[in-house]
């Protein structure tokens, strides 16, 4: 069993967590795990409703997290140490990005909620509202194009 985790860790420099505090600061959202079309001239990054095969549209978890870079090679690793350089690519409302940028977490987080279903509960997740990528050809991931779901 890991370390407990400490009091409202999150709100510490994102430098400072415990490998089981990063972990747990996700909020299970699933966002980060659509594909995405990156422009190539503006950097501007557009979100599809086009999940990553790994993803389960149920539980909205990766269905082979711990090895899912043997899959999927270009799946974006969050670290500490890269997240300046990878937060434009998340979600808006992603706990990693708002910590980056210094912001407060969402009241439905479940870190701030108590409940590990409240991503869902306040319809912050994509449970049930994705395709699965190999259901769509690549090139025409731009007819999938959504708002950033926030």
């Amino acid at each position: 069993m890991g370390k407990a985790l400490r009091k409202k860790f999150w709100e510490r420099p994102l430098d400072q967590l415990t490998p089981q505090e990063w972990e747990a600061l996700c909020d299970g959202c699933g966002k980060c795990c659509l594909n995405k079309l990156e422009d190539e001239d503006t950097g501007d990054v557009v979100f599809t409703r086009v999940a990553c095969r790994l993803l389960d549209g149920d539980t909205c978890q990766c269905s082979q997290y711990d090895i899912r870079l043997q899959f999927v090679p270009e799946c974006i690793h969050l670290t500490p140490e890269n997240i300046g350089e990878t937060a434009y690519f998340m979600p808006a409302s992603c706990a990693y990005r708002l910590r980056h940028e210094g912001k407060p977490l969402y009241d439905w987080h479940p870190l701030v909620s108590g409940d590990p279903n409240s991503v869902h509960k306040a319809g912050r997740s994509v449970q049930g509202w994705t395709v699965p990528e190999f259901e769509v050809p690549e090139d025409e991931w731009e007819d999938h194009l959504i708002e950033e779901p926030h």
